[in-house]
């Protein structure tokens, strides 16, 4: 199932990401396609908000991933793949991809195709114009018919 929306700023596309954090299963895996300044990383800050989480959410691009924890012991995890364009993948990635007792958000997941599980959540993010943008998010017709 594929779900379709239009925000016209930040907060609105932060809001469909924090609806989508209150229904999707733990150890679930989002593969977040856009170009650059296309809004993955703002949407991953309204994911963390629906966490829970305080801490500022910004992207990982030089970190690789940053982990940020949620409640006991979930942690939501955030990786940039885009550094990683034609290296070599040995860097324990596969560790944090699906832990079970938290999320996944990778930008720029085509770098890293070979790790990634079959059945990713995909939000395509796309720019339309100044701050409007539409995202279509891919995956199952549970959580989705929540948002």
């Amino acid at each position: 199932m594929s779900r379709f929306f239009v925000t016209n700023n930040e907060e609105e596309t932060m809001d469909i990401a924090y609806k989508l954090s209150q229904s999707v299963p733990r150890g679930s895996v989002f593969c977040l396609m856009g170009d650059l300044g296309a809004g993955k990383t703002t949407f991953v800050k309204g994911f963390a908000k629906g966490l829970g989480i305080s801490e500022t959410v910004n992207s990982p691009t030089f970190n690789i991933m940053k982990i940020y924890h949620f409640d006991d012991e979930g942690l939501l995890i955030h990786i940039d793949a885009y550094r990683l364009y034609n290296e070599v993948i040995n860097i324990g990635l596969e560790d944090f991809i699906g832990y079970e007792d938290g999320y996944t958000m990778i930008e720029w997941p085509r770098y890293i195709e070979d790790l990634l599980p079959f059945d990713c959540i995909t939000v395509d993010i796309k720019i339309v114009k100044g701050d409007e943008r539409s995202i279509e998010i891919t995956g199952s017709d549970d959580y989705l018919a929540e948002i």
